[in-house]
């Protein structure tokens, strides 16, 4: 058996999506998973197999033979399948169910709720979820056991076809269409609309269900968007922690919601410049007040009072430069990155964990984490400063860049030719060039450096993405931009801002749009992109009459700890970051 002449040679048949990681079936039974590898749940053996489920942080599929073979994270004992045959097999939280020919279910792993126990008696399917598993009997009654404290494992009465085990609640599709959902309901995920649908997928804290002709319809929780579903038909859905996937009947899979921190959320009303960090955005109001918003665990969103002429997000940490020349800067200071010196200033510029400023008479100055030589600022004058994670540029005003600090993919070498700006992603490098052009170099993995031929009037390196701004005010992405599922929005605009997995934008009348450009989950394979993904069903859902449905048990679709870094500085130089 060849993988790779398998992967020429096949289409995907079924797709299932997990915590951090996706996997699709080949009709050659051979599995393809991409996204996050940390725990090894996205090393697929090799083929073949006729069904394939992804869980939490572990992936298990169902041999030809009927056997089950489980990878990844096994803690708690949730990989380590029982011998014998199963005719479908459920990755839940942190324990497996499998559904054996003889109609009884057999559960693993972790069993602290009783999720394990299941009750005696043929069972026509399962769904494993977070810390509960349900059930459906021959008769289509649902049966469900572990984790109750808010009524999810409590089933209605009557029959249901489809059952899927969410976070805390459970939803299950009536013979005649109607969705019923049972369990916690704080955030609305129990209130199913009214109407026919065909599938239905529980979440953490939302539920999505697909109607007859193939619109997806999601209620509950949307503090992500993970329930504004994009329109158009779908064949299949699946709803997790902070994310919704949808499979296309062309096959391609989109993704909506997962704004882990808000960071894309920008609140409403006219800025003059906006700057995005790793996990949060700041935007600069046009009275000189700052205004942020994301995440704000070491306090990068407690932007101090008064006026400001520009505002830099980093990776926990802002600063902003006061109208005296002053560099003001809140949040994580561990490595000093926060201790500004005494101006005055020009520019200031916030990296991972150090920050650059341009003093007023062209002198760069740098501090906080010096682990690559990130703060040896090289002498001279410079016109425009951008720090990156580890290292950092600056613009000389003859218009050469000069850069120091970590230069492990070449991202400190800067070309010898003349820009009017420069901008530090996390390990690459972008320069505008004088005609417009920009010009990229260093770390290319998800090609990031690969700018189009356009002329551009400004440039934002992001962590493993780049934006620019065309003249015309039209924004133009490119690298990890998850195969396009997040798109730019349309329109004009003045400043461009990329940040780890998120960028913002100032419109011509002074509104900052944001929008998520990074989405592990939409990461499909280039050989898988297109191929036809057909649903297989009913999500999560053990049918005991054929190959495993896959997609349910889709339980937080999380983006990845990007290593990424950036640094924007909104302020009056030409050469801003």
């Amino acid at each position: 058996w060849d993988r790779a002449e398998a992967q020429r040679a096949e289409r995907a048949v079924a797709i299932t999506v997990g915590s951090k990681h996706a996997c699709a079936l080949l009709d050659s039974g051979a599995v393809e998973c991409w996204g996050g590898t940390g725990r090894g749940q996205a090393d697929a053996p090799g083929g073949p197999f006729s069904a394939v489920s992804a869980g939490w942080e572990h992936t298990c599929g169902l041999r030809l033979s009927g056997a089950v073979e489980c990878w990844g994270h096994n803690w708690a004992g949730q990989t380590d399948t029982p011998g014998g045959s199963f005719s479908a097999v459920s990755a839940g939280g942190r324990h497996t169910c499998g559904l054996r020919t003889s109609g009884a279910v057999e559960c693993w792993g972790y069993n602290d709720r009783g999720q394990t126990d299941a009750p005696g008696g043929p069972f026509s399917a399962a769904s494993a979820g977070r810390e509960h598993t349900c059930g459906l009997r021959p008769n289509g009654a649902a049966e469900c056991w572990g984790y109750d404290d808010y009524g999810q494992t409590d089933a209605p009465g009557g029959a249901f076809s489809t059952v899927s085990a969410g976070d805390e609640h459970t939803c299950g599709l009536r013979p005649n269409g109607a969705v019923e959902c049972w369990g916690y309901n704080d955030r609305g995920q129990t209130d199913a609309p009214e109407g026919s649908f065909s599938f239905v997928s529980a979440g953490s804290a939302h539920t999505c269900g697909l109607r007859e002709g193939g619109v997806v319809e999601c209620w509950g929780g949307n503090r992500y968007g993970q329930t504004d579903a994009p329109r158009g038909s779908f064949s299949a859905v699946s709803a997790s922690g902070n994310y919704s996937c949808g499979l296309r009947a062309s096959g391609a899979v989109e993704c909506w919601g997962g704004n882990t921190y808000g960071q894309a959320n920008a609140p409403g009303g006219m800025f003059s410049g906006a700057s995005s960090g790793w996990s949060h955005t700041c935007g600069l109001r046009e009275g000189g007040a700052v205004e942020c918003w994301g995440d704000n665990q070491l306090g990068q969103l407690d932007a101090p009072g008064g006026a400001f002429d520009a505002v830099s997000a980093g990776y926990w940490h802002a600063c902003g430069l006061r109208e005296s020349g002053a560099v003001e800067c809140w949040g994580g200071n561990e490595l000093g990155q926060a201790d500004a010196p005494g101006g005055p200033f020009s520019a200031v510029s916030a990296g991972w964990e150090h920050t650059c400023g341009l003093h007023q008479n062209g002198a760069v100055e740098c501090w906080g984490g010096q682990q690559f030589g990130q703060t040896d600022a090289p002498r001279g004058s410079f016109s425009a400063v951008s720090a990156g994670a580890y290292h950092a540029c600056g613009l000389r005003a003859s218009g050469e860049i000069e850069c120091w600090g970590d230069n492990h993919y070449g991202q400190a070498n800067a070309p010898s030719e003349r820009f009017s700006a420069v901008s530090t992603g996390w390990a690459h490098t972008c320069g505008l060039r004088e005609d417009g052009q920009i010009e990229c170099w260093g770390d290319n993995k998800y090609g990031p450096t690969g700018a189009s031929d356009r002329h551009f009037s400004d440039i934002s390196a992001g962590g493993v993405h780049t934006c620019g701004l065309r003249e015309s005010g039209e924004i133009e992405c490119w690298g990890y931009t998850s195969n396009g599922q997040a798109q730019p929005p349309a329109g004009k605009h003045t400043q461009i801002s990329a940040g780890a997995y998120h960028a913002c934008a100032l419109g011509e009348d002074g509104s900052v749009s944001c929008w998520m450009v990074y989405n592990w989950a939409a990461d499909v394979p280039a050989w898988l992109r297109g191929s036809g993904l057909p649903s297989a069903g009913t999500g999560g859902l053990l049918d005991r009459g054929g190959a495993l449905p896959v997609g349910v048990i889709a339980l937080v679709l999380l983006c990845t700890s990007l290593p990424a870094l950036w640094a924007v500085a909104q302020c009056r130089s030409r050469g801003r970051s």
